[in-house]
């Protein structure tokens, strides 16, 4: 017995506003579509459920192919930063932050932006002191590659004016050769730590809290990447496995494994024992570089607004390359955080050097800054561009102070991608930007921040049909789902994306509004709009 869907506009995305009139669904997957008429006679003894959409515009499901799952779902649970507008403003938080708090407690807060600041100055240690004494205080920035600690926090973790520094880290200091509490990249985990440890409530809870958004946000799937980051790999498995099977949170769960989780995940038997249709695994996931917020991201050419430096390699090319040769000696493709060009032509070479297993696809994620010769390499090979376009809408006009002139680099440029026929998929990085798809879409074909006039790179707007498409096909197609998901069409999993406006007919804005009408995963309702 099924489920007849009617009542509304429904895209297939099979082809550019291709639509029919209703969808007919059985055991989680789409049966049958077409004509109204035609599906009520022929599933006529089938159908024991009638959801009439209500004029609402239903799409394949969305799915964010890049985030962090447990991360999104941990901003409910700590202090976040990500909307003050001055340093001041950061340390008002913490300092009542700390007047609540029991001396000695952590305070966690994440999101800040200097760039978003009129005054960039960092919150460094000194000032986390004159609010924070008594209190360790670690901050994470929005790109999650820098973070500021006060005098409490290095102390806990035994970090001195002597401490040796990681490979792949910066430790800041001031004009005099003071620690200034700034720790970028693998500098951080000297703090990390130190840090106390989650527990399995914790997880849960902020798996829940995010699986929830992602539903109000027109979500139903993610591939995330958490497993390297709350102590055992085993654990936070288990509580996906918790949170979608046994409390049935229905989401179709993509999770890619970090490779210091690796070892730990093929002892567990790849995760085989709690894997379904909602949770499964994919590639080993590495980081060639950081982020252009910090000046970590690897780039072929000094900063422009830094010469100094031209960004960080977290691995040496030695250590990249024996990386990608343990993923392909487990059968694994490897997915890439990669943001500057140098970044992405020390990974493409080992990729290539190395082929992806039969039957799977690398990801290079982000790809922010490539050169025409990096595409052509692209093109030749079986790897996935994993893009975030609403890094468009933060990063701009910033970002171009950091790279200069951008003669020979490829910024942000989706639209050549796609051009040149290289896969892409779209996510948003969360909790680094905000989980909503339709933020992203709007973004892509807007290449706009919200409320503001000037396109960036307007030669690289996508369309609609491209930009929808990221989230739907493209996602399908970064898991090797394409055969299954991505589209409504027959044999194709019963999620679906239901908006209460038409993006394609309506003014763009309507993205930036909350338009989720239903949200809907293995054809069960998980959430509607009130």
């Amino acid at each position: 017995m099924g489920t007849l869907w009617k009542g509304g506009k429904i895209y297939t995305m099979k082809a550019e506003l291709q639509t029919v009139e209703s969808v007919y669904t059985e055991n989680g997957v789409i049966l049958g579509t077409g004509t109204l008429t035609e599906l009520e006679n022929k599933y006529r003894e089938q159908i024991d459920q009638v959801e009439d959409l209500q004029g609402g515009v239903m799409f394949p499901g969305f799915v964010d192919s890049h985030m962090h799952l447990i991360g999104h779902g941990e901003t409910f649970l700590k202090l976040q930063l990500g909307g003050c507008r001055s340093r001041e403003e950061v340390l008002e938080r913490v300092k009542a932050q700390a007047e609540t708090l029991p001396a000695g407690m952590w305070i966690i807060g994440e999101g800040w932006n200097e760039n978003e600041w009129t005054n960039p100055g960092l919150p460094e240690r000194e000032l986390l002191d004159s609010v924070s004494p008594k209190h360790p205080v670690l901050l994470r920035r929005v790109c999650r590659h820098v973070i500021a600690v006060n005098s409490a926090a290095l102390d806990a973790a035994e970090v001195n004016e002597h401490v040796r520094v990681p490979n792949g880290g910066v430790l800041g200091r001031n004009s005099t050769g003071r620690l200034n509490g700034i720790l970028k990249e693998q500098a951080q985990d000297l703090v990390f730590g130190a840090m106390p440890g989650v527990t399995d409530e914790y997880l849960t809870a902020a798996l829940e809290a995010a699986i929830e958004d992602c539903w109000s946000k027109g979500l139903t799937g993610g591939h995330s990447e958490d497993l390297s980051y709350y102590g055992s790999c085993t654990r936070t498995m288990n509580a996906f496995h918790k949170v979608i099977h046994e409390r049935h949170k229905h989401f179709r769960a993509h999770l890619l494994v970090h490779h210091l989780a690796l070892d730990e995940w093929l002892r567990e038997h790849r995760g085989e024992l709690i894997e379904s249709p909602l949770l499964e695994f994919g590639a080993m996931k590495l980081f060639a570089d950081g982020a252009l917020g910090g000046r970590t991201a690897l780039l072929s050419r000094p900063y422009a607004d830094d010469p100094m430096t031209n960004g960080v390699a977290v691995h040496t090319d030695d250590e990249l390359e024996s990386l990608v040769i343990k993923a392909r000696l487990h059968g694994l493709a490897v997915a890439t955080h990669a943001i500057g060009d140098a970044a992405a032509e020390k990974v493409l070479e080992f990729l290539e050097k190395y082929p992806c297993p039969e039957g799977k696809r690398d990801r290079l994620i982000h790809g922010q800054i490539l050169r025409p010769e990096l595409v052509a390499q692209l093109k030749r090979m079986p790897v996935i561009t994993d893009i975030q376009p609403s890094f468009v809408a933060s990063d701009f006009p910033w970002v171009m102070e950091r790279i200069g002139e951008p003669e020979g680099l490829l910024v942000y440029a989706w639209h050549t991608l796609l051009t040149e026929g290289i896969p892409c998929a779209g996510g948003s990085d969360a909790p680094i930007e905000k989980v909503s798809p339709l933020k992203g879409i709007h973004a892509a074909v807007t290449r706009t921040k919200p409320g503001q006039n000037t396109v960036y790179e307007e030669k690289e707007r996508l369309t609609m049909y491209e930009a929808i498409s990221l989230y739907t096909k493209g996602s399908a197609f970064a898991a090797c789902h394409e055969g299954a998901r991505g589209l409504i069409q027959e044999g194709y999993a019963a999620d679906f994306t239901i908006l209460r406006q038409d993006p394609f007919h309506e003014n763009l804005d309507i993205l930036l509004e909350d338009i989720v009408q239903m949200t809907v995963v293995n054809e069960n309702v998980v959430y509607a709009r009130k």
